[in-house]
């Protein structure tokens, strides 16, 4: 009987397939030389320009597929994007969602079947939106075929490349976000093993995705004894490649040159002029195995954990400042009487310009004039009085020597100007959840000033967390207990949520849920929580009490943004 697993997962876009390799890689004991190995072969240049390969002898065949061929009486193929190793890559479009999607195909019998199926559904329960995510993974009429999200804004790090090296804070965002994403991958037993420059996208939003997570290993029969350091070289070749527009290896690669031969890695800022002189170091340290580090005082990373901290102490790099252009100069288009809709009498000759005669001033306009002076001055004489008139009365004094006003009831006083208040930590709040945890890693991205990265919760079957609790949030630490006035939250997607504080004599932070009073409540994707008196604490706790609905039917909820005023 034909075994179908559906694995339901997150749904931010919709992707396209990685450009394979027409020559497939050779597995060998040792990761790192495997991935340079891998990263000499120019055949995906060639492969995302629409060609496909030969199979290579010896394979199982593919089955004779054609476009409009249905699987699962939905998913219709489109475009073959590549044929080769006795597997199959396609666009295709999901019937049932209409949407486009990306499919991986092999047959059942296919010595790698098995990997690749069972590579799918691995990362498809990791469920992070930034890789692309598996959407189904099925063995079905002696077929296996993998469907993944299809990213039509999304743009290869290859394309990117062969205009040009990324700007600093570019590379700065790439960098941070594929090492965070690795990092999340491998505490889940994760790894890609094939993490080149065709492999990272970075969407219209500016948000960096990956894909194949495993699964381009599998198709490929690519292993590795020591997996977490093959991607963390991967990662610095990927910021070597981003700043210095160069392969950080003698043979081209990916539509890149190479480093000269016989002169070993030399330093991103030793190739080009200008390159961020931390992001240079940090590249070393990711390409460690070649020796790069050696005169450096700085540790080598050799896991993507590492690089995310190392990522952390680096200053943060600012996005440039937007250029200003400045408006065009005034053009005065001075109309000349008689002519305009008229050509002139002669080529190049203008008309002039009669002179307007005086004005004719009569006997009765010049009496007129002056009685509109006089009244004029009447009225700033009148005006003047009643304001002395106000002013003297203001300096009388009642009977017990404070000086009355003009209105005694000032229903308009002087605001104090709100001011904001530097977030110095937060934490991740599930009191009823199983381990009182979720999603700790991306915590800091809350209020990190960057609307584009988010802290987001698992996914639930219902906007009320799938009846399961009442809800989860945030706690904020302000370092001191501080006046607070409002608290702006920044959702992806229309999401609940309460804003609750502690009792500002709190010494610590409170553990439980009870010890949080709520003091405001609201909706939307940005939402002002305003207590109706200023509150006075050091801890808040950002409650989310209904999440939104994503793409694939379930909800989760995500935090962008937290900003907290005075």
């Amino acid at each position: 009987m034909a075994e179908r697993s559906t694995a339901a997962v997150d749904v931010a876009d919709n992707s396209g397939d990685e450009p394979l390799t027409a020559k497939a890689d050779q597995s060998t004991a040792d990761g790192v030389a495997q991935n340079r190995e891998r990263d000499t072969d120019n055949s995906e240049s060639e492969e995302a320009q629409g060609s496909g390969g030969n199979e290579s002898p010896g394979r199982t065949s593919p089955p004779e597929l054609h476009s409009g061929h249905k699987l699962a009486r939905r998913y219709r193929l489109e475009e073959c994007v590549t044929r080769l190793d006795g597997f199959s890559s396609w666009r295709a479009v999901d019937e049932k969602l209409r949407r486009a999607v990306g499919v991986h195909l092999l047959p059942a019998d296919h010595p790698r079947a098995r990997s690749v199926l069972a590579a799918a559904r691995s990362s498809a329960l990791l469920g992070d939106p930034r890789f692309v995510q598996v959407l189904d993974a099925v063995e079905e009429n002696d077929l296996v075929y993998v469907v993944h999200e299809w990213l039509p804004d999304a743009t290869e790090l290859t394309t990117l490349l062969a205009s040009g090296s990324l700007e600093v804070h570019e590379a700065y965002q790439m960098v941070s976000q594929v090492s965070q994403a690795m990092a999340a991958a491998h505490r889940e037993g994760l790894a890609h093993l094939k993490l080149t420059p065709g492999a990272v996208l970075r969407t219209s939003s500016g948000q960096w995705r990956i894909r194949g997570l495993a699964v381009n290993a599998a198709l490929r029969g690519i292993s590795s004894d020591t997996p977490q350091r093959t991607d963390t070289e991967a990662i610095g070749a990927l910021l070597y490649a981003a700043l210095t527009q160069r392969w950080p290896y003698e043979n081209d690669a990916y539509g890149l040159s190479g480093l000269p031969k016989g002169v070993g890695l030399i330093a991103p800022d030793q190739v080009r002029a200008g390159v961020h002189r931390g992001l240079s170091e940090l590249a070393m340290r990711a390409l460690v195995n070649d020796g790069a580090t050696a005169s450096r005082q700085e540790p080598p990373c050799t896991t993507p954990e590492e690089l995310v901290k190392a990522v952390g102490e680096m200053p943060r790099i600012r996005p440039p400042e937007p250029a200003f252009t400045a408006p065009p100069d005034y053009q005065r288009t001075t109309y000349q009487q008689g002519s305009y809709g008229r050509p002139a009498t002669h080529p190049g000759a203008t008309q002039p310009v009669p002179t307007p005669p005086p004005p004719l001033q009569s006997r009765t306009g010049k009496v007129l004039k002056w009685a509109v002076s006089a009244l004029l001055i009447a009225a700033l004489g009148l005006g003047s009085w009643q304001l002395a008139d106000a002013l003297m009365e203001q300096g009388k004094s009642d009977d017990t020597g404070n000086t009355k006003t003009t209105d005694e009831n000032d229903k308009n006083p002087a605001k104090p100007v709100s001011k904001p208040i530097a977030i110095s930590g937060a934490r991740d709040f599930d009191p009823f959840g199983s381990d009182g945890s979720e999603k700790p890693a991306d915590i800091d991205k809350t209020y990190d000033n960057s609307p584009g990265t988010y802290w987001q919760t698992d996914f639930y079957k219902g906007a009320n967390f799938g009846n399961l609790k009442p809800g989860l949030g945030v706690i904020l630490d302000l370092g001191k207990v501080q006046q607070v006035g409002k608290v702006t939250v920044t959702f992806v997607g229309n999401t609940s949520a309460e804003l609750r504080a502690a009792s500002g004599d709190t010494s610590s932070e409170p553990t439980s849920f009870d010890a949080y009073t709520k003091v405001a409540e609201g909706s939307g994707t940005s939402v002002a929580l305003k207590p109706d008196e200023s509150v006075k604490t050091r801890y808040l706790l950002v409650w989310l009490t209904e999440l939104p609905l994503t793409n694939d039917g379930n909800y989760r909820g995500r935090v962008a943004d937290i900003k907290v005023t005075s």
